[in-house]
């Protein structure tokens, strides 16, 4: 943190950055106010409309601007950071250009500056990549990154040029919009733009529903393996949501399977809330389900096998099978188990 601490700026009830709290937060913390890290569109899944605004406020104390490009997937070809007000813009390649988003990573990226910061870019031992000799030497071990990942970057925009990658954004914000669309019968949608319309993502609140039923977010994403699909981002950056990111690269029959799977998921709420089943004995609290469950001899769910495997028709010709039931992920994450073999017996050998 090289000494700084991170003031928590507020939003308004739909998602954006609340200029007022920014405004007042700056003038009290005008002396020592260094820098804004904001995303934009926001992870809310929103476009700022007063992301100008924002950059002038932080920059009438001072302060610089550094924007997250981990959504340059709704800006590339139509819009500059740069423009926007950010003096350091940090483009991730995950989700933008190719490299697959999750697992932890890779956060990789080039990060651009304006001119006045130029001189505080690294520089490298080996070879000279920055504009002006630098000082700070090399952050990273090759150069410019990662040799193994950035070549697919390149190959990717090569290939797709700028007219392909501009459809790529515009792709990926009307996907986003067609499943908010879909879904909103089904699922409220927390935050929309003004024009109610959502940017490159949009988060469905399950807290209401929860609160009914008793049914939560990570239900539903258990549930949505039974279904084939992976779930999207669980209770970030809002707790009890889900957080649905579709990009450019699903086809138009591939998010109508996640609608219509979402819907069935609904339906089955909808039949805890009518009293059909508990939450703790309906398929959601139950799910996944492996193929040692629906298979065994002995089945003592109220809920049917067919319910439990084939939710809707089509999974009987496409099925995917999760290899285990549910696990206890909190207890997984603050109990680390390792499979090698303990350090003795590399020892002993």
């Amino acid at each position: 943190m090289v000494g700084m601490r991170v003031v928590v700026v507020a939003c308004d009830t739909a998602g954006n950055v609340d200029l007022e709290d920014l405004s007042a937060k700056a003038n009290k913390h005008s002396a020592e106010l260094a820098a804004l890290m904001i995303t934009y569109p926001s992870t809310h899944g929103v476009f700022e409309e007063a992301i100008v605004e924002i950059c002038e406020v932080i920059h009438s104390h001072g302060g610089q601007v550094y924007l997250d490009g981990a959504n340059m997937n709704a800006l590339v070809g139509l819009a500059k950071p740069g423009l926007i007000g950010s003096d350091v813009s940090h483009l991730n390649l995950h989700k933008t250009f190719c490299i697959p988003h999750g697992g932890g990573g890779p956060g990789v990226g080039p990060i651009g500056v304006k001119s006045h910061l130029a001189p505080f870019l690294p520089g490298h031992s080996v070879v000279q990549c920055s504009a002006a000799d630098s000082p700070l030497g090399a952050v990273s071990a090759a150069p410019w990154g990662s040799a193994s990942i950035l070549p697919i970057s390149w190959a990717y925009i090569a290939l797709m040029g700028p007219d392909g990658l501009t459809e790529a954004t515009r792709c990926a914000i009307l996907s986003a919009n067609y499943l908010a669309t879909r879904l909103s019968t089904h699922f409220p949608i927390l935050y929309t733009g003004a024009n109610g319309r959502v940017a490159h993502e949009c988060i469905i609140d399950i807290r209401p529903l929860e609160k009914a039923t008793g049914i939560s977010a990570e239900d539903i994403a258990k549930r949505l393996i039974d279904y084939g699909f992976h779930a999207p981002t669980m209770s970030f950056p809002v707790a009890g949501t889900l957080m649905i990111e579709p990009t450019e690269s699903e086809p138009l029959a591939e998010l109508d399977r996640f609608c219509d799977a979402m819907a069935a998921i609904r339906a089955e709420i909808d039949q805890v809330a009518a009293g059909v089943w508990t939450a703790e004995e309906s398929p959601l609290r139950g799910a996944p389900h492996p193929a040692a469950d629906v298979t065994a001899n002995e089945w003592t769910r109220p809920y049917s096998r067919e319910t439990a495997a084939y939710p809707i028709a089509s999974l009987r010709q496409n099925k995917y099978w999760p290899p285990v039931s549910r696990i206890d992920n909190s207890y997984g994450d603050r109990n680390l188990v390792c499979s090698c073999p303990p350090p003795e017996a590399f020892a002993s050998e």
